[in-house]
């Protein structure tokens, strides 16, 4: 699958905020960012199970936490240097705000779903 300029930019961002301590990964873990009030943006595979996107959202949206649905777990996987991801959560405000002005501009593209809008 060929990757467009704004997705290498997207996941080369999520590996440097990773490096920086500012991600999350895994369902548990995730859980506790958005429960603690840590979360500002969430990222959730597009092939994640239905019932588990579901669950997140409605967590997501009850905490009111900007939910965003993108690439492929095994891409989110590799951009944080670990195994297969279905649910990241970005902790720190700044790469928040990047993220989601790239992903905006990625969703024109067809690659990222708000899941707001679901």
């Amino acid at each position: 699958m060929q990757r467009g300029l704004n997705q290498d930019k997207i996941l080369s961002l999520l590996g440097l905020a990773q490096r920086a301590g500012k991600i999350k990964s895994g369902n548990f873990t995730v859980e506790g960012s958005v429960k603690g009030g840590k979360a500002r943006l969430v990222l959730i595979a597009a092939d994640t199970s239905d019932a588990s996107k579901k669950n997140i959202r409605d967590m997501c949206s009850y905490y009111q936490v900007e939910c965003m649905e993108y690439s492929l777990k095994e891409d989110l996987g590799h951009a944080l240097g670990k195994e297969f991801r279905s649910v990241i959560s970005v902790e720190d405000e700044g790469f928040a705000k990047k993220l989601k002005t790239l992903l905006k501009g990625d969703i024109k593209g067809g690659s990222a779903k708000n899941g707001k809008d679901q």
